[in-house]
C-alpha cells in the first residue's frame, strides 16, 4: 500500500529560493531510495482558523510563509528503509547540521499516513 510524509514547513517569504534549492536537492536523495513523488507547495491562500490552522501548527512569525509538503513511496517499509540512509547520504553533508537551512527545522510538522482515499485524472 503506498505511503505518504507529509509535512508543514515555517520559511522566511525571503528564502523561497533558496528553500526550493533545497528541495530541489533533497528529492534527488529521496528517489535515489525509492520515494515515487515529492510536492513542495507554497503558501498562496492560507486562512486563519478559529481555534487552529496551518499557521499556528508551525508558529508562524511574521515574514514567514507555510510550505505543505508531502512525499510518497511505495509503502511504509520502503519509507522507513530509506530514511536512515538518507541521512547517512554523502549528498546530505552540504547542509551540515542543519543551522543554516532556511527555515526553522524545530517548528517543521511532520508524519507518515496511509491513505484511504487516492484519486487521480
Amino acid at each position: 500500500m503506498p505511503y505518504v510524509n507529509g509535512f508543514l514547513v515555517p520559511v522566511p517569504a525571503d528564502k523561497k529560493d533558496e528553500y526550493r534549492d533545497v528541495a530541489e536537492k533533497f528529492w534527488d536523495i529521496a528517489r535515489d531510495y525509492g520515494a515515487l513523488s515529492h510536492v513542495e507547495a507554497w503558501e498562496i491562500d492560507v486562512k486563519d482558523g478559529q481555534w487552529t490552522d496551518f499557521r499556528k501548527a508551525v508558529d508562524l512569525k511574521d515574514g514567514e510563509k507555510v510550505v505543505f509538503s508531502w512525499m510518497t513511496w511505495p509503502d511504509k517499509e520502503t519509507a522507513d528503509a530509506s530514511e536512515a540512509r538518507m541521512m547517512a547520504d554523502e549528498r546530505m553533508k552540504q547542509w551540515g547540521d542543519g543551522a543554516a537551512m532556511p527555515f526553522d527545522g524545530k517548528r517543521m510538522v511532520f508524519g507518515g499516513f496511509e491513505p484511504i482515499v487516492w484519486k487521480e485524472a
